[in-house]
């Protein structure tokens, strides 16, 4: 077995790798920044408690002077309650002030215009974010519900069907696409299965993904450091068709697919996907080479919120990493505050969408309601100033968690991570994966 440092050396790139495509989390370089920074060092405040921001302009690195900004201060994803105007001094400015009298995040969103260009920032105090409770209803029959419909998906046969992908394969590791059945409808669920070659039990990690359609490469690297990879697609196709197929998908029959059914909690599009993930764990626990005992799974964003699902539906799951996970708290908007990705209640699907069935459905996908039944160890990352998926939301969902849970905040961050982030959420994964196995030799 290799050791510990020689698996996070080797696990770094892939992960920077899935974190760089698959969640956006890099950002562009910019000739213009617009610096905002809360007037507390951690971002903190009480309730009632004024929050003021300073703002900087720089351009090349330098600060600008006399140079007018606009700023809007809110809580966030909502219609701002103070907007204005002022022309930085000295390089920088303060504006505000805000408060809140519920706990939440109030968002400063400034913008400047330079030779025709529009440049922002924003920084986001948080008031209390641990008080944060879900809007969200939990239904009367919401485990009932769940234990039915595994129950009913595992009357048919996984049938699993895998290919050989040379071109992947190492020295070291067997690389397939892995394609399985996953409920009565007959769908299959399809992903990078890679295995090490050398005999042996192996733990088993999970990657569920992020929103959209893709292809996927597979975690050849950590395979080759001695674990059984899976990552999965969720939308019943092939993941190894050239890109361009993937983004006319996501353009045409594909687009908001995460919309689809919502009236019918029996339908809805995610329930075949949260069931093709407790699937994959079926598969994973089902393979000769598994050791039995170390499985784990991990998201981002949609993956996220996936990630929690699994944990909560599979006590097989052992430990969970989840960063910035969307869908909690569906119903935050219905009730004047932010609510989670895709936004069902809100802005232009708020007509559409605001309706009884649709809303008594989203409470069976809610991650809130899964986050209660988590009893495993989880690895959490985000930061305050996530405009994709709201901190309130991921809050609401990771406040009813009571199983042991260790918090990654980095405040600054958005829907994207620093690779000092990206190095910790790996080793902690690798510690998870291999501690047990490290234990018994121990022993």
């Amino acid at each position: 077995m290799k050791s510990i440092s020689r698996l996070f050396a080797l696990g770094i790139l892939l992960l920077c790798q899935f974190c760089h495509e698959a969640l956006g989390q890099s950002r562009p370089p910019a000739p213009i920044q617009v610096l905002v920074s809360p007037d507390k060092a951690d971002w903190s405040y009480k309730i009632g408690e004024e929050a003021s921001f300073r703002v900087t302009v720089l351009r090349h690195q330098v600060a600008m002077e006399n140079i007018k900004v606009t700023y809007a201060i809110g809580p966030e994803k909502m219609v701002p309650t103070r907007k204005g105007e002022v022309v930085l001094k000295g390089g920088n400015a303060v504006i505000g002030k805000g408060k809140m009298t519920t706990p939440g995040f109030l968002r400063c969103d400034v913008r400047v215009s330079v030779d025709g260009a529009v440049y922002r920032g924003i920084a986001t105090a948080a008031y209390q974010p641990e008080d944060i409770r879900p809007t969200q209803s939990l239904p009367a029959d919401f485990r009932e519900f769940w234990e039915k419909a595994k129950a009913d998906a595992r009357t048919v046969p996984l049938n699993p069907v895998m290919t050989l992908l040379p071109d992947r394969c190492t020295d070291k590791t067997n690389v397939y696409e892995l394609s399985f059945q996953n409920d009565i409808a007959g769908s299959r669920i399809y992903g990078i299965l890679c295995v090490p070659r050398a005999k042996g039990k192996y733990p088993a990690l999970l990657q569920v993904p992020g929103a959209g359609i893709r292809p996927y490469p597979g975690l050849t690297a950590l395979a080759d450091s001695g674990m059984i990879t899976l990552q999965i697609g969720i939308h019943g196709i092939s993941v190894t068709h050239p890109p361009a197929l993937y983004a006319d998908l996501g353009r045409g029959g594909m687009r908001d697919y995460f919309y689809v059914n919502l009236d019918d909690r029996d339908r809805y599009y995610y329930k075949r996907v949260y069931l093709g993930c407790v699937r994959a764990v079926d598969y994973l626990a089902s393979m000769a080479e598994f050791d039995g005992s170390n499985l784990g799974v991990w998201g981002g964003s949609q993956g996220g919120a996936l990630a929690i699902v699994t944990a909560a539906l599979d006590k097989r799951v052992k430990f969970l990493a989840s960063q910035y996970p969307a869908l909690c708290d569906l119903t935050g908007y219905l009730h004047g505050r932010a609510g989670g990705w895709p936004h069902l209640f809100t802005g232009n699907n708020l007509n559409f969408l605001n309706k009884e069935d649709k809303v008594k459905t989203s409470a069976y996908y809610d991650v809130v309601n899964f986050a209660r039944d988590i009893e495993i160890p989880g690895l959490y990352a985000w930061g305050y100033n996530d405009e994709t998926v709201p901190p309130t939301s991921y809050y609401s969902a990771y406040n009813v968690i009571k199983a042991p849970k260790d918090l990654r905040l980095v405040q600054e961050t958005g829907h994207w991570t620093y690779p000092e982030q990206i190095n910790e959420i790996n080793e902690w994964l690798i510690n998870k994966l291999f501690g047990n196995q490290k234990e018994k030799k121990a022993n």
